[in-house]
């Protein structure tokens, strides 16, 4: 539980922009789908997400608020590749097709981000990324 709540704080002590970007992530990874549960395509979303916050609090109380988080995002990939399969399927001007193809661009775009984050952990970069958690208790 302890990780959790530090995952969160540290979620909630990110610079402004990462919060914003977080939040998108959010909204079309948990909240969208949420509109379209009748679909597979929404439930899997949903099961990667869970995934991935379940094994990103792992991480955390693993090795803290750190770049290596973005291993967290690995259940993305075979996300991002199931949805390409279905892609031919899914009509791109309604309300589900749109979210779907903006939620596979932004995704991608969050998965070359948490592979830069990895890369940088592995080469040695592994303080915590939001200082004011290293200040005090978990």
């Amino acid at each position: 539980m302890s990780a959790f709540i530090r995952f969160n704080k540290g979620i909630m002590k990110s610079p402004i922009h990462v919060r914003l970007w977080l939040m998108v992530l959010v909204a079309l990874n948990l909240v969208a789908p949420l509109f379209f549960l009748e679909r597979l395509e929404a439930q899997v979303v949903l099961g990667a997400l869970l995934a991935s916050i379940m094994l990103m609090t792992v991480l955390t109380g693993l090795t803290g608020f750190t770049r290596l988080l973005g291993v967290g995002h690995i259940f993305w990939v075979p996300l991002l590749y199931f949805l390409w399969t279905r892609l031919s399927e899914i009509p791109p001007t309604d309300g589900f097709g749109i979210w779907i193809r903006v939620l596979m661009a932004l995704n991608a775009i969050s998965l070359v981000v948490d592979a830069i984050d990895v890369v940088r952990y592995i080469a040695g970069e592994r303080e915590e990324t939001v200082p004011a958690l290293s200040e005090g208790p978990a």
